[in-house]
């Protein structure tokens, strides 16, 4: 039975279809057009063996990039069906298989199946899929992502560190760059001075890194504004596309519980961060992003600066379609007031 099972996969694996490939393509300061490809594929083939296929054998002038093959560059990070990820990662079965499970019953139902490629998003394109990260490595750099200067200086013998305090340094060790959290970040969307998921994820290994001797500057630079921590939206769409499961959203958690703990109990910004946020979780559940902005940034209307700063952020949301209209309490919100409350009353007694 289990050779039965193990040759029905394989024939499936082998089995030859034909695929269309949709590929938005672009030229710098113009605009993308759909171009359409039809090739056969195995399930087995990865999105980048199939972009090879069409560029050797089809279309040698479409543009993207691809470096190891093997998920570890990050070079051929790309939106695959409106989400980013590798395109070596991908193969066509998995990826089929993806939106016959997300497709609707009343969808019409193509005979030949489509896979739509597009470039990373909040990136401008360069051609076709290969987009300019100049911001991307820029906001990388605005957190001086490596050891403080005062441990570089050459030590009389190595740095030693335990193995507990290196396997802190393990999943945020494991981001490849690849830009497929900052493709999909709503923040950097719709703020550009946020410096993005990749960024901060980065940060927080120099913050755990115990080599590193400047902790406190790094909090207070990673504190200011919505540029650094306070800007994520906590839209989870960073950790759901990365390929390393980086989580880059626990990262920047992780920082803004370091700042809180190194921080003084007034009421600043990055306090009444959490105290909004958690009571506002507690009323309905999910966030309402609208009462949010004006109790954290303006202070409950205290701080007609910081309300005047909303107002670009909030017309920019309004054009993007990302500011909420209305607001409905999530199902379940019952339950996670109860569990926030015996979680704070469990706080209050220890």
């Amino acid at each position: 039975m289990i050779v039965e099972a193990g040759e029905a996969i394989l024939k499936y694996w082998l089995v030859v279809m034909e695929v269309i490939f949709k590929v938005i393509r672009q030229q710098q300061n113009s605009s993308p057009v759909v171009q359409t490809y039809l090739l056969e594929a195995e399930p087995g083939n990865t999105i980048l063996d199939c972009l090879n296929h069409i560029k050797w054998e089809q279309d040698g002038t479409l543009a993207f990039r691809k470096n190891c093959r093997n998920t570890i560059c990050g070079s051929c990070a790309m939106r695959i069906n409106g989400r980013s990820a590798l395109a070596c990662k991908e193969n066509v079965g998995s990826e089929l298989a993806r939106l016959q499970q997300i497709a609707s019953s009343q969808t019409k139902v193509n005979p030949i199946p489509e896979i739509t490629i597009a470039p990373l998003g909040n990136m401008p394109v360069i051609k076709d899929l290969v987009v300019d990260m100049s911001s991307f490595w820029n906001n990388l750099e605005a957190v001086a992502p490596y050891v403080s200067t005062a441990a570089r200086q050459v030590p009389e013998r190595e740095f030693l560190q335990t193995p507990q305090e290196r396997s802190r340094l393990d999943q945020t060790g494991n981001c490849i760059m690849c830009g497929a959290c900052y493709s999909e970040c709503n923040a950097r969307e719709v703020d550009p001075k946020f410096v993005g998921p990749h960024a901060l994820a980065k940060a927080y290994r120099m913050v755990a890194d115990s080599r590193d001797s400047d902790t406190e500057n790094r909090l207070a630079s990673y504190n200011e504004g919505t540029k650094g921590v306070w800007g994520c939206t906590r839209c989870l769409y960073c950790d759901s596309v990365c390929p390393m499961e980086v989580a880059p959203l626990e990262q920047i958690t992780k920082i803004k519980q370091e700042i809180l703990t190194h921080k003084q109990a007034s009421d600043s910004r990055s306090i009444r961060h959490r105290k909004v946020l958690v009571d506002l979780v507690k009323e309905g559940g999910w966030i309402d992003e609208r009462q949010f902005g004006l109790q954290v940034v303006g202070n409950y209307f205290k701080d007609l600066r910081g309300l005047l700063s909303l107002a670009p952020l909030g017309l920019r949301m309004i054009i993007r379609g990302k500011f909420p209209l209305s607001f409905e309490p999530s199902e379940g919100t019952e339950q996670v007031r109860s569990l926030i409350e015996s979680v704070q009353q469990v706080e209050n007694k220890s």
